[in-house]
């Protein structure tokens, strides 16, 4: 390229570029590591190399969502166009946050930078120069780095911004938000957890009557959250438990402190002891953005149809995007339902970023595992949740498989102990062991993980719940409606032929994923499995009263429907020796 044109080009990049970018330390090699997830099935790579070996891009597609230069931030639609010019190159990234891209390309000096730069599409010039001129092939690209190289004459950046009118800041809220409940496993006892974007005091101020004063008030503390994203955003978390709780009396609440609080809700206490029999509301893979199930959800809540909901993994789609605003919308929308009934998770893949941080940080599940895994009682039930991203996740430790593993081996001894007083025992994991859908997630390949293990035989969990004779299991993940005929290791094992659900041979899967995200539905093969008793591709959710310690009543809403229900089965139990399977 013309000298004269590029001493130009240069003149032009150094008054767009702002004053807080190092021009010299754009000199410096840049090497980004690709965060890759150990044991997620890449479904499309390519990589695409500039021949004079200046600049080596891998761009791969995985898990629905689109990622480039290593980082996995939810990207609506993304461009990488690579234009060379002799020794010159154009690099065009389009990206739902652009500072995300930017991160990519300055490395360690991102921090110079977050304060000035907006919108969604960065440039980048790049102007090199090879130090051995004869041609070579372009290096090898690894399957987990990706390299700029420049040996070089400049680099400079062009920004360019598609920035909103907006007006002044508004100053940081200390009113609560994303107001929600969960249950602490102590009889009497309700744990209130709320937002607010300053630091203040925490507490809940309740009582029996809907208006007036509120004469009871507990104080908690609050915790900072710095979300992962390239904008650091903090939030506060306050946690305020209730203690002594009257069994079934309902009271009235609200949060917050001198410098803001909440408006009221309304919440049942749950009731004391197994002879009673909860209402759940079970669901999996509700987003921010097409929650299709939520507006009958709420109405539901409000005429107090449900005692406690079971949210199976996979929130807002997802709580990390756009530096956890997404998350803190889904907060606010659940918050008419999550707020007047203990709202109990467990993690999903989507969930996955910066190490779970988000859904760590948001919920409040009983133990001392961050909500990871852990285990309730509920009326007659004992309802066990875990994690299934453990075993697909292994960058983040492959001893919390293990742990995992141990802990619901002696969870579920002790369940079995205590089988008299509690005879159901229910668990929830986000991935299936098994599932019918026609695309290739984990549960459709017959060694899936979560039912054989790492390499097909380390810590499976099929083995592990047939063993301890676990009644019910509770998946999402597939955005759909799938019942399980009684199952094991691929054998149906129905109670009979006339009532196969009475005395079952086996535990009955219940896939629950079609609340509605951005994702839509997923389709099923053509034709079901053998194993295979229902299946319904409509949104919706599922409603699971546990009558008492011999009978379980399930239904499947669907909300493409308006609320009719497509599946009505009742599992029935005998009252003792359920320890095992004949």
């Amino acid at each position: 390229m013309d000298a004269n044109i590029l001493k130009k080009r240069r003149e032009k990049w150094s008054e767009m570029l702002p004053d807080a970018i190092d021009e010299t330390a754009l000199t410096q090699e840049v090497v980004l590591q690709e965060v890759t997830d150990v044991g997620v099935s890449v479904g499309r790579s390519q990589a695409m190399q500039i021949q004079q070996g200046l600049i080596q891009v891998l761009l791969y597609e995985k898990d629905g969502f689109h990622s480039v230069l290593g980082f996995t931030p939810l990207i609506l639609r993304w461009l990488l166009h690579v234009q060379e010019e002799g020794a010159a190159a154009t690099l065009v990234l389009q990206f739902q946050e652009t500072l995300h891209a930017l991160a990519l390309l300055l490395g360690q000096f991102t921090k110079k930078v977050t304060h000035t730069l907006q919108g969604h599409i960065i440039a980048v010039e790049i102007e090199a120069q090879r130090e051995d001129p004869s041609p070579s092939p372009a290096p090898h690209l690894p399957s987990t780095m990706c390299s700029f190289r420049p040996c070089w004459a400049c680099c400079c950046l062009l920004l360019f911004f598609s920035l909103e009118v907006q007006g002044s800041p508004k100053p940081p809220s200390a009113a609560p938000e994303q107001v929600h409940l969960s249950y602490s496993g102590e009889p009497g006892s309700m744990t209130v957890t709320w937002t607010t974007w300053v630091p203040v005091p925490s507490e809940v101020q309740y009582g029996l009557q809907p208006s007036g004063p509120l004469p009871f008030q507990a104080r908690g503390t609050f915790s900072p959250f710095v979300d992962g994203g390239i904008l650091r955003r903090k939030l506060y978390i306050h946690r305020v438990s209730l203690q002594g709780l009257l069994p079934g009396v309902q009271y009235v609440y609200r949060c917050g402190s001198a410098q803001g609080w909440s408006r009221r809700f309304r919440f049942q206490a749950l009731k004391n002891g197994p002879h009673w029999s909860p209402r759940l509301a079970v669901f999996g893979d509700l987003g921010a953005d097409n929650p299709r199930a939520l507006p009958r959800l709420r109405r539901d809540t409000q005429q107090g149809m449900y005692d406690a909901v079971l949210h199976v993994g996979d929130f807002a789609y997802n709580m990390d995007q756009d530096n956890a605003r997404v998350g803190d919308r889904f907060m606010k929308l659940i918050e008419p339902v999550a707020a007047s009934l203990p709202y109990m998770t467990c993690p999903g893949n989507h969930e996955e970023r910066y190490n779970f941080s988000n859904y760590k940080a948001r919920f409040s599940m009983p133990g001392n595992t961050e909500g990871l895994w852990y285990s309730w009682d509920l009326g007659p039930a004992h309802i066990i949740s875990f994690s299934t991203e453990v075993y697909f996740f292994l960058h983040y430790g492959r001893h919390l498989v293990e742990r995992q593993f141990h802990w619901l081996e002696s969870d579920l001894q002790k369940a079995n102990k205590n089988r008299a007083v509690r005879p159901w025992i229910i668990t929830m994991g986000h991935r299936p062991m098994y599932c019918s859908n026609a695309d290739l997630d984990d549960c459709t390949w017959h060694e899936s993980k979560v039912r054989k293990g790492l390499r097909g035989k380390f810590y499976g969990l099929e083995d592990l719940f047939y063993k301890y004779g676990v009644d019910l299991e509770l998946w999402a993940h597939e955005h759909s409606y799938e019942r399980l005929w009684p199952i094991y290791n691929y054998q149906v094992l129905n109670g009979s032929q006339e009532m196969p659900y009475t005395h079952p041979r086996g535990p009955v899967h219940i896939i629950t994923g079609s609340a509605g995200c951005e994702e839509l539905l997923t389709p099923f093969t053509l034709f079901p499995r053998p194993w295979s008793a229902l299946r319904v591709k409509e949104y919706g959710y599922t409603r699971l009263h546990i009558l008492n310690g011999t009978h379980v009543h399930i239904q499947q809403v669907s909300d493409d429907q308006d609320g009719k229900i497509v599946d009505d089965v009742w599992v029935v139990r005998p009252l003792l020796g359920r320890t095992m399977y004949p």
